[in-house]
């Protein structure tokens, strides 16, 4: 693939952070209005959009006269329950220009974690698609807790990008790509395409967000490693540069490197988070990662955190780095008694795998 795969894109998912939406704490309205003209253009010329757009915190910041972005979650909430109002009402005011209408759809981890939510916004997405509706998603951070965040839309993003089934992902930002070091210092290379996340090695991309947001490029290097794995070109541009990103013309393009996954697998690897860890013997590792083999009880040297039968679990090699995640069979209770055993030896009703193979996903 190519960077014309981004131009050409029947349907692109647009994530833009809170710095390129606001100027001292407060909605920049020029800014928002230059984004939704390029996304009205591409909607005109029958290609659909989803965008995923930060700053309802940050627009909170100027209405409650903070004097910078919260730290404690309380203040960012409320922040958020009043930015989050301007934001969407900003955004309907700017598309309805084009005579075009906007759904918000507000997640939180927790919704994508769970099974049968993540199908649930997946038939929402596309039913507001198919009514010709652009979706505005993002975080809702006025109900999530530390332990319930994305952390930052950009991987909120990614994961948006599988959900619909995006030919495109294009994050905006306020520099204009990735560099080899932080852009502006001597030495600092542009980096005009990555072929591979192995290129990456070496190179630091652990610099923080700006003072509104809550990502930094690490952020978005993750993002773009979830998306391409799956078989989605990435754009990673200037929001200032965003009509050339969309062309493919600007920004640094991740080349996909992986094809797209069911669904279902793709929740397991990347949308869930585990409720615990089953140590595997060297054995059961060769089964569940090259043979593919469901796990069975007589490869289990122990077990550790309280799940129920259902929930997802992280499968650990002897040296404890987790080599699959998948859907256990059993309640942490009931393990301790079946490890070890032969599943001939246990009782009819523990006969079964731990884990089985329709359930788990090699990371």
């Amino acid at each position: 693939m190519s960077r014309d795969e981004v131009a050409t894109a029947a349907r692109t998912v647009v994530k833009i952070g809170s710095s390129s939406l606001t100027s001292r704490g407060r909605l920049d309205v020029e800014r928002l209005d230059a984004v939704v003209d390029v996304l009205a253009r591409r909607h005109a010329a029958g290609r659909q959009v989803v965008l995923v757009s930060s700053g309802a915190i940050a627009a909170g910041i100027g209405p409650l006269r903070l004097k910078a972005r919260p730290r404690d979650l309380a203040t960012q909430q409320a922040a958020a329950s009043v930015g989050q109002l301007l934001l969407a009402e900003r955004y309907g005011a700017s598309f309805a220009r084009y005579g075009l209408r906007v759904g918000q759809v507000l997640l939180t981890a927790d919704d994508l974690h769970r099974r049968g939510h993540y199908r649930n916004a997946s038939r929402t997405l596309e039913r507001l698609l198919a009514l010709d509706v652009i979706p505005i998603v993002n975080e809702n951070d006025t109900v999530a807790t530390h332990e319930i965040r994305f952390g930052d839309n950009d991987r909120l993003a990614a994961l948006v990008a599988h959900l619909v089934r995006a030919d495109a992902l294009v994050l905006l930002t306020d520099v204009d790509g990735l560099y080899t070091g932080r852009p502006g210092r001597d030495g600092s290379v542009f980096l005009p395409e990555i072929g591979s996340m192995a290129e990456l090695a070496g190179i630091d991309v652990t610099g923080r967000g700006s003072h509104v947001g809550s990502g930094g490029m690490v952020t978005k290097v993750d993002a773009a490693a979830m998306a391409t794995s799956e078989g989605i070109p990435v754009v990673l541009a200037s929001a200032g540069r965003i009509d050339a990103a969309l062309a493919g013309q600007a920004g640094t393009y991740f080349h996909p490197a992986g094809d797209r996954s069911a669904s279902r697998l793709f929740w397991l690897r990347h949308a869930t988070t585990p409720r615990g860890r089953l140590v595997l013997d060297a054995g059961a590792v060769a089964a569940v990662v090259q043979r593919r083999m469901s796990l069975l009880p007589a490869g289990v040297t122990a077990v550790s955190g309280e799940f129920y039968s259902g929930e997802p679990v992280d499968l650990v090699g002897p040296d404890g780095i987790p080599v699959a995640r998948g859907l256990v069979g059993y309640d942490a209770a009931d393990l301790p008694n079946l490890l070890g055993h032969k599943t001939a030896d246990l009782p009819a009703e523990f006969r079964r795998e731990i884990v089985h193979r329709d359930d788990l996903v090699v990371l």
